[in-house]
């Protein structure tokens, strides 16, 4: 019995000293460098993906760098993007807080085509484009990439439930990540808060508003109903005044017709240069913008710029809402602290402290990051 137990005790010692040392017994990681699951991307499509995941590339899905910043605190995996998103970055709050996305490479685009060569010298373990791209994730998976299709407009250009998508997708691929139900949760409370206060203005009431897309000396595009700005609108409770145009996307119209519309307000988007004052003084190309209600009554608002340009769905979106949704109906989100709200939104979900100069920057944009035409 004694022989027994010295046995006993001798395996033990053995069994510990083999744990002690990296030849003997080592501890299993819950993710390798070989490890894979699969994710159904905004396509449909099944995709196999790295559970370590440490080089990421956007292609053109323009606001998904920012997104990715935030939903890992940290911009380091992103080592290419879109040079789009780069001016923005450069331009906006995401590259002071992250000045780590500035190295990522914008090499591999040239406009919209990608090219090949210079994409698989990034060794990405992950590629993300546009869902609507389908050509170009049917060239990156050829090509043996992990291809990510991301919708902007599969939800019918709803901005909040588009973010909340976004999330869901990330923290299915990152799944160590747990964002996505903190974000979801507080954009759906601001746009119900939204709707609580908006739900009861009569026709008459609802403003009229246009929104400025791009603007050149030769050409201005807006929203049609199939676009950003016709959810927007409805967002706050406002009239999207280009809502009679059906074509998908931005759309071209001229002064004359927004003339005839006549808006009560104008949201000028971070996708030109353009300032209220530009409208207010007739300062870029012919036009005449002195006799629309929104310019007379000086009802002309610059959309904001936080981490990327906020008339597309990202991080922003929910505080955009409030500020558009105050800038519409002052009287009834008198009591809504931008700032406040702002802080209190970047530090419970993202962990940002932002300064009260870093919220004005948000609120006042450069005009630099609108000269990239999409």
């Amino acid at each position: 019995m004694k022989s027994k137990r010295v046995l006993s005790f001798i395996l033990a010692i053995v069994t510990l000293s083999m744990c002690l040392f990296p030849a003997g017994c080592k501890a299993k990681s819950s993710k390798s460098a070989d490890s894979t699951h699969v994710v159904t991307d905004h396509n449909g499509n099944k995709v196999e993906v790295k559970d370590k995941i440490d080089r990421i590339v956007v292609c053109d899905i323009f606001p998904l760098p920012s997104v990715l910043t935030v939903f890992f605190d940290s911009a380091e995996k992103i080592v290419g993007m879109n040079e789009a998103s780069m001016i923005a970055a450069k331009n906006g709050l995401l590259g002071e807080l992250y000045p780590e996305i500035l190295n990522a490479s914008t090499s591999f685009m040239d406009g919209s085509n990608v090219n090949i060569e210079e994409l698989t010298k990034l060794q990405p373990d992950i590629v993300f484009y546009s869902a609507t791209n389908k050509e170009l994730g049917e060239l990156l998976t050829s090509r043996g990439f992990a291809a990510i299709g991301v919708s902007v407009n599969k939800w019918e250009y709803n901005a909040i439930e588009t973010l909340n998508q976004w999330f869901a997708l990330l923290g299915e691929i990152f799944s160590e990540n747990d964002k996505a139900q903190k974000v979801a949760q507080r954009s759906n409370e601001i746009y119900q808060l939204v709707q609580d206060r908006v739900s009861s203005l009569t026709s008459e009431q609802k403003q009229r508003v246009f929104f400025l897309f791009q603007i050149s000396d030769s050409s201005i595009t807006t929203s049609g109903k199939l676009f950003f700005g016709q959810w927007w609108a409805e967002a706050i409770g406002a009239v999207n005044v280009g809502e009679e145009l059906q074509t998908d996307n931005s759309v071209a119209v001229n002064i004359e017709q927004v003339y005839n519309w006549d808006p009560s307000l104008i949201f000028i988007t971070n996708f030109n240069q353009a300032y209220p004052e530009d409208l207010y003084g007739n300062t870029i190309g012919n036009y005449d913008w002195s006799e629309i209600d929104a310019v007379k009554n000086k009802n002309v608002f610059k959309m904001p710029l936080g981490m990327y340009r906020s008339y597309t769905p990202g991080a922003d979106t929910p505080i955009t809402l409030l500020y558009l949704a105050k800038c519409a109906y002052p009287d009834l989100f008198a009591d809504i602290d931008l700032t406040e709200e702002a802080k209190k939104y970047y530090k419970d979900l993202f962990g940002i402290d932002l300064t009260d100069e870093q919220i004005k920057s948000i609120f006042n944009p450069d005009a630099a990051s609108g000269n990239v035409f999409i």
